[in-house]
């Protein structure tokens, strides 16, 4: 008995591994093309759908506004199985398409909600590395210069 409870801990564990491996320093930000969620659409021009009408599995709470999700392929075809992941299986949801998405609602929201104002990522970790091989070269001129026992003469202490 003790030997199927360490064997059943050690399959539990080895299968649970994997799982908290793959969240593990993902990040992927609304606006992104790896994004998929919940889609705030106000101020944005009416979605492109995958489906006319609004899809809901659960009984939810009546009056609340519908949900607009982007969900990977084949989601929004089998949402029973996926709802749950988004925590909208009692909600009314409309799919929308990854076109309009990407040509539509990325685009503007990343406009608005940029707050570099045009200050690329890339163009900012290049700056700051070469500031940084900037001032690494200056201080080690400066220590060489300050302790420079040699005299150029190849050979190490005085």
């Amino acid at each position: 008995m003790k030997r199927f409870l360490v064997a059943a801990a050690i399959t539990a564990a080895a299968l649970s591994t994997p799982a908290l491996a793959t969240d593990v320093g993902v990040s992927v930000n609304i606006g992104h093309p790896g994004f998929y969620g919940r889609l705030d659409i106000g101020g944005f021009p009416p979605p492109v759908l995958l489906y006319p009408q609004p899809i809901r599995i659960e009984r939810g709470p009546v009056g609340r506004p519908p949900l607009y999700l982007r969900v990977p392929p084949g989601h929004a075809k089998h949402w029973r199985k996926h709802c749950h992941q988004y925590g909208a299986c009692g909600e009314r949801v409309y799919f929308v398409r990854d076109d309009w998405y990407n040509h539509e609602y990325a685009p503007r929201y990343r406009e608005r909600h940029d707050h570099r104002r045009g200050y690329d990522r890339d163009d900012r970790r290049d700056d700051y590395r070469h500031d940084r091989r900037d001032h690494r070269g200056d201080d080690r001129r400066r220590n060489h210069d300050e302790h420079d026992h040699d005299r150029g003469r190849g050979r190490g202490r005085d």
